[in-house]
């Protein structure tokens, strides 16, 4: 009888080192968590035995626990890195035909080429909808949907017009020879403004100043200016007519009289770029254009057509609430995380990869947002590192050789029993 019950206790040992070196080898897996063996005395007994004279049976494997206190925390510099504070899992639909939901506290996170929010196995991060004020629009188990990433944001629109304020400096001497926009020494100044066709292709506006002579009768102290406008490479011309330039003129105070008046509009003729078949129609207004002596300075540019913005970053708030930003300004709420969680966690069957799935003994999970009852918050640019100590696994592993030692030494003693009495038979 001792044989078997040492067996048990070789058996129990060795099922205890092996989850302690699993727990050992998984210390730097994020999110993972340790497991503990339990075990429990085995007594053969009937109603008619002497309680005072019972003898134990050996050692059973009851159960291998999960501990899931929380790990440490580290920073990253990846804004879809994700860790929960306090309770919860990250609940994740599987990737293949057979789509299922498992549960995770691993937070790395990254894009993959269709725009979702995947983890390294390629499971997709299940979310809520929400509405443009990121409030949740439609809650339950059956609302989760995959974060999809919006690549653009808002629609393209053709620039149209065009506005400029500018000091040309009054100290500035005509230059020598005709103009060429290809020889700084013909212009005195240039300014560039970015514009966009109906495609939302950006395109560069150019204006060169060129100070002119004097007219034959002026008033003394009377200047004008010729200005010189490109689309790209092309000259733009004023609407109904070939001229390619236009004038300003300025006052003895330095203010702008004309074209017309003061901050009047210049229309140009439809252009086709080059490379596209896209017309553009652009008005430029240089209003609160004047000519000081202070040096050559422009105080104002704006233009009203825009290119649909590209995605250029994502943020994740400690609710969950995920917002994409735009190369074009807008900033939109997308999604907020669904969190997880179980009346007995302990109950979840481990599948590998940091991964878990619910059992009868878990019970079904209940779902919410960071920083709700019972949920933990969200921390971005975090991961949670395992819960394994080095330390304590090392004791606990000195301890279960030095068991497995011991139930080892009883074996060979009652082999020793066992061979004596075979003797005395013999």
């Amino acid at each position: 009888m001792s044989f078997y019950t040492s067996l048990s206790g070789l058996q129990a040992s060795q099922t205890d080192m092996s989850v302690i070196s699993h727990n050992l080898a998984n210390v730097n897996t994020n999110g993972f968590k340790k497991s503990r063996s339990e075990f429990a005395d085995v007594i053969a007994s009937s109603l008619a035995s002497d309680p005072t004279k019972q003898v134990g049976s050996g050692v059973v494997v009851k159960a291998n626990r999960q501990q899931f206190s929380e790990g440490n925390l580290r920073s990253t510099a990846s804004a879809l890195d994700l860790a929960i504070a306090g309770d919860g899992f990250f609940a994740m639909q599987t990737s293949g035909l057979n789509k299922q939901t498992n549960y995770t506290r691993n937070g790395t996170f990254l894009i993959d080429s269709d725009h979702f929010v995947v983890d390294s196995q390629g499971s997709n991060l299940l979310t809520y909808p929400v509405d443009s004020d990121g409030n949740i629009i439609s809650a339950g188990s059956n609302s989760l949907v995959p974060l999809k990433l919006p690549e653009t944001s808002g629609q393209s629109i053709a620039t149209t017009k065009i506005a400029l304020a500018a000091n040309l400096s009054a100290k500035q001497a005509e230059p020598v020879g005709t103009f060429d926009r290809n020889d700084p020494t013909t212009f005195n100044y240039s300014t560039a403004t970015t514009v966009y066709d109906a495609d939302g292709t950006a395109r560069t506006l150019a204006n060169y100043y060129v100070r002119t002579q004097t007219p034959a009768v002026p008033t003394p102290t009377e200047s004008k200016w010729e200005v010189h406008s490109y689309l790209g490479e092309e000259p733009l011309t004023l609407k109904g007519g070939t001229d390619d330039k236009f004038e300003m003129s300025f006052d003895s105070n330095g203010i702008m009289t004309a074209p017309t008046g003061a901050g009047t509009a210049v229309e140009f003729n439809t252009i086709i770029p080059k490379g596209t078949s896209t017309p553009i129609d652009l008005t430029q207004d240089f209003n609160n254009f004047t000519q000081y002596t202070s040096s050559f300075q422009v105080t104002n540019r704006s233009q009203d057509g825009r290119a649909a913005g590209q995605l250029s970053g994502v943020t994740v708030d400690s609710s969950g609430l995920i917002t994409a930003s735009f190369s074009n300004g807008d900033v939109n709420p997308v999604g907020r995380v669904a969190m997880a969680n179980f009346t007995n966690p302990t109950g979840l069957r481990q599948l590998g990869n940091s991964y878990w799935s619910s059992t009868g003994l878990s019970g079904e999970p209940s779902l919410g947002s960071a920083g709700e009852s019972g949920f933990g918050t969200l921390m971005a640019g975090t991961l949670e590192s395992s819960n394994v100590d080095i330390t304590e696994e090392l004791v606990s592993l000195i301890a279960a050789q030095r068991n497995f030692q011991s139930n080892a030494k009883a074996l060979e003693t009652a082999n020793s029993i066992s061979q004596t009495i075979f003797n005395i038979r013999s």
